[in-house]
């Protein structure tokens, strides 16, 4: 079993995420278990943040009560992989998801809020993980959005073969899917799909997968955006 663990001043948002959809079966089916610290708990007076030496804007959360909720994580979960979010950190991409589920069954998650951390907490974590250049409120949602690359990986969570095929596997994206109707608005599903025969079916997917991969390479050099598919298809 897998422990996700975290560090917040805002527990809400992750019990909320595992009441709903995946998380919440995986979890029922006990191939996971979550655990929320705040950090409010280990505050002397429930101050958790203070202003920046040297002045400038916002505020910076305090060393002391992460370095103790931190201790108190450690003490209950001794082989804890403590991960912290920071727009500084690495960039998590799906090649990440392995490595990171592999580390340890009880993985930590720091999240930050306000201007951001002292910085002597990075004496204190195992590794800072970003989910892009761009900053959000807090660590909250960078949390979630690993945590649910993560799980989706865990073995027995979903079928392998949808794993497997999806998007960033084999550095491709993933095969182009439709459903009922056959046409919508003149648009057609591809006549092979409705062809019943697996063989074709398949090798479709592949090319499909090729072709798309491609594509995106194309639109990214030649844009630097993403390409409408309808646009795309009348150039």
């Amino acid at each position: 079993m897998i422990n996700f663990i975290y560090l917040t001043l805002f527990p809400q948002y992750f019990h909320n995420y595992f009441q709903i959809s995946l998380a919440k079966k995986i979890r029922e089916r006990k191939l996971l278990d979550y655990q929320v610290y705040n950090l409010r708990d280990f505050a002397v007076k429930g101050q958790v943040d203070d202003y920046p030496y040297g002045g400038g804007a916002g505020m910076v959360l305090k060393i002391e009560p992460l370095v103790a909720a931190l201790a108190a994580i450690q003490e209950t979960y001794p082989d804890s992989y403590l991960i912290l979010l920071s727009p500084q950190g690495q960039t998590f991409t799906q090649n990440e998801v392995p490595r990171i589920l592999n580390q340890t069954p009880n993985l930590v998650f720091v999240c930050g809020h306000y201007e951001g951390f002292d910085e002597r907490i990075w004496y204190y974590i195992d590794e800072q993980i970003s989910i892009g250049d761009f900053i959000t409120m807090g660590g909250e949602m960078p949390a979630l959005a690993i945590t649910d690359a993560l799980i989706r990986a865990i073995p027995g969570a979903i079928q392998p073969e949808s794993y497997q095929q999806e998007t960033f596997q084999n550095s491709q994206l993933d095969f182009a899917t439709y459903t009922r109707p056959e046409e919508f608005a003149g648009l057609k599903v591809p006549a092979v799909l409705l062809s019943g025969n697996h063989k074709e079916i398949n090798e479709w997917r592949i090319r499909n997968r090729r072709d798309k991969t491609k594509q995106k390479e194309k639109w990214y050099k030649n844009n630097n955006k993403i390409i409408p598919k309808r646009e795309a298809e009348n150039k």
